[in-house]
């Protein structure tokens, strides 16, 4: 008798994992304020997340790990990382059929990865693309989980908040 899991009870048990690192560094990383434990917590929950989709996940959720990522590096003054992972997603996103709260949460990370990397002419651009899509969610979860992101991602100059646009 073999010691190890089963192959289905190991990708049962990587996927709970999985969902729950994501979880937890989405959580903190819709806070408006964290203490340096709560980065460094978010920064390691979001790569554990990566880590573990990219060995049991569809392509979807390695996008979405992406988008968290990227969201994770902008939010911590990363530029380079956070561009390199909202590119990576939000080229995904727009070459798969995805859902609309998925495009508009493409483009809010990417405005948040630019704005990180300082490039304001694709911050306001892909602001604006996230702001668009915020119209089309079907329903009023799908606007909360934009909206709680939304509040961390900076808005480009003369606009007043997203709710206003």
């Amino acid at each position: 008798m073999s010691s190890s899991p089963a192959a289905d009870e190991e990708a049962t048990w990587r996927r709970r994992l999985a969902a729950r690192a994501n979880n937890r560094a989405w959580t903190l990383s819709e806070q408006t304020t964290r203490t340096p434990e709560e980065d460094r917590e978010m920064l390691q929950a979001a790569h554990a997340a990566m880590y573990l989709w990219s060995a049991i996940g569809t392509p979807r959720n390695i996008a979405l790990a992406q988008l968290l990522l990227g969201q994770v590096h902008a939010l911590l003054g990363d530029a380079r990382y956070a561009m390199s992972y909202a590119e990576a997603a939000h080229k995904y996103f727009s070459a798969n059929a995805a859902e609309p709260w998925q495009a508009a949460l493409s483009h809010a990370i990417f405005a948040a990865a630019a704005h990180c990397a300082g490039d304001s002419g694709l911050h306001e651009r892909h602001y604006s693309a996230a702001l668009a899509l915020v119209a089309t969610l079907p329903n009023a979860e799908d606007r909360a989980v934009f909206d709680a992101t939304m509040k961390v991602v900076p808005r480009p100059r003369g606009r007043a908040s997203h709710e206003s646009a």
